[in-house]
């Protein structure tokens, strides 16, 4: 396992290089989006609309941060289970999302999906929302503000943590860790 940063949006030389287990530090623009949000972004690809932002070689993090306290740029920023969004993430890379940043593992469909996309699937710390803000350095609504915290936005990330969970090889860290677990003696 490699320890590695890198700056979004990810190139493809970034992606080839990274493997299952590799702890990452991304730095750089990142889009949020969650349930409502995707729904909306896969309805709008089949009505053959544009989404209100371009995913080809980004990042979308699944999370709906909570509302900024005084002379904070942001609130609470933990990740959502991303096995909610699988039906929406074929659709989504399809249109060119590269990355994904979550919490939890993904069905076999979708880790396969990862692979011949050529994307990354991220875990980051489902219990360190607070401390992931911190690694939050701007926020902005860019897309469905009525949705309100499940709005999409822009944030940059500054040595923002995540795991690879899926990454271009077919690895799964959640898939194999099992297999491990179970096999130990």
């Amino acid at each position: 396992m490699a320890e590695v940063e890198l700056q979004l949006p990810l190139t493809e030389d970034a992606v080839r290089q990274l493997h299952t287990g590799d702890y990452a530090y991304l730095s750089g623009p990142v889009y949020t989006a969650r349930d409502a949000a995707h729904k909306r972004m896969v309805e709008a690809l089949a009505r053959g609309e544009q989404l209100p932002i371009d995913l080809r070689g980004q990042t979308i993090y699944y999370v709906g941060p909570t509302p900024a306290k005084p002379g904070h740029v942001i609130g609470s920023a933990g990740p959502t289970t991303s096995e909610r969004m699988d039906p929406f993430t074929i659709p989504l890379l399809d249109a060119g999302l590269r990355a994904a940043i979550g919490k939890g593992g993904r069905s076999p469909e979708i880790a396969a999906a990862f692979k011949e996309h050529g994307a990354e699937y991220f875990i980051a710390d489902g219990g360190a929302g607070a401390l992931l803000s911190r690694q939050i350095k701007s926020v902005e609504v860019v897309a469905y503000e009525d949705l309100g915290t499940e709005a999409m936005r822009l944030m940059v990330l500054d040595r923002f943590p995540v795991v690879v969970c899926n990454d271009i090889y077919g690895g799964d860290v959640v898939r194999d860790g099992r297999l491990e677990w179970r096999t130990a003696g």
